[in-house]
């Protein structure tokens, strides 16, 4: 891949769960103006201690190495993961996805949500809400023919993402 050819990044972050941990991040992306694309974090241990930070983000090759060791030089971070390097893995994201319209639109929403494996999760005379889970490109792909059906409103989770097989981040 030549050096200055963009990529897609899938950086798992593990870190102490406390608070301004994820101030640290987000301050060390705008501060050195990387954009992030989706970004979740949530605790990951019964206790309570670790959160994980899923972000995907994009650039050259050397930027996402200067990402992920600026990740990996930060308190409290115990490990710094690119699953886009690392290996098989598998990535995720929810959506709701709001759609009104009447007559002919209503059955071309529901017939596009049973092809996508929507589930109808709220229904009124002049809307659905669905509710979507898959890869970005999935949710990115149903959005695009719901525009001209009467989308209205959509909220995303952002991706979560693991590693395949028997490796994991801590």
């Amino acid at each position: 891949m030549p050096e200055n050819t963009l990529r897609a990044a899938t950086i798992s972050v593990l870190v102490e769960n406390e608070s301004g941990v994820l101030a640290r991040v987000i301050g060390l992306f705008s501060g050195r103006g990387y954009n992030i694309d989706s970004l979740t974090v949530a605790p990951v241990e019964q206790d309570r201690s670790k959160s994980r930070i899923t972000i995907v983000t994009n650039g050259t090759e050397m930027v996402i190495e200067q990402i992920k060791a600026q990740l990996g030089r930060l308190v409290p971070v115990y490990r710094v993961l690119d699953l886009s390097k690392e290996g098989p893995h598998l990535a995720r994201e929810l959506a709701l996805i709001k759609v009104v319209g009447t007559g002919d639109d209503r059955h071309e929403a529901l017939r596009l949500a049973d092809a996508f494996r929507a589930r109808v999760i709220d229904a009124s005379t002049e809307s659905f809400i669905f509710e979507l889970t898959g890869a970005t490109d999935k949710l990115d792909a149903f959005l695009d023919l719901m525009r001209p059906i009467g989308l209205a409103e959509v909220s995303r989770t952002g991706v979560a993402a693991i590693s395949r097989g028997k490796s994991t981040i801590g």
